[in-house]
């Protein structure tokens, strides 16, 4: 997103651009997929005065403004990456850490099943299978 649309779309909802906003943005679209407290290492390299409070208050505001959502990759954190990025189901390695993602579409028999006798719809886009990703297992199934 330029400067000049987050702008934009800030002064829409009454508020302003700040540095340090459009930095925790940056930071975010950079990082791909990042808890606050990586975002927050990432904005101090520029601007080593934004405290953890500032992020956790950005990231809120922009998932409001709909430019960032986030998941629950562990018991920890969320992981907030981009919001226009398409749905996607996170596969999170508990070896390394590593997270990578699969279409959405491969879960919809389950997702349709789940409907059709539970009446539960599945929120695709918070979905997360943990396990040893092909690099840490070796190739072997774990």
């Amino acid at each position: 997103m330029s400067e000049s649309s987050l702008a934009e779309l800030l002064r829409a909802r009454g508020l302003r651009l700040t540095a340090q906003r459009q930095l925790i943005l940056q930071a975010v679209l950079d990082l791909g997929h990042a808890t606050p407290e990586q975002v927050h290492t990432a904005v101090r390299e520029v601007a080593a005065g934004v405290n953890i409070t500032t992020i956790y208050r950005t990231l809120e505001l922009l998932e409001r403004l709909g430019l960032v959502t986030h998941t629950h990759l562990s018991h920890g954190s969320p992981t907030y990456h981009a919001a226009g990025e398409d749905q996607h189901v996170h596969l999170v390695c508990r070896e390394c850490g590593a997270i990578d993602e699969m279409d959405p579409e491969l879960l919809r028999p389950l997702a349709d099943q789940l409907a059709g006798e539970r009446g539960f719809r599945v929120d695709i886009g918070h979905v997360s299978f943990f396990g040893v990703c092909e690099r840490c297992g070796d190739g072997d199934q774990k």
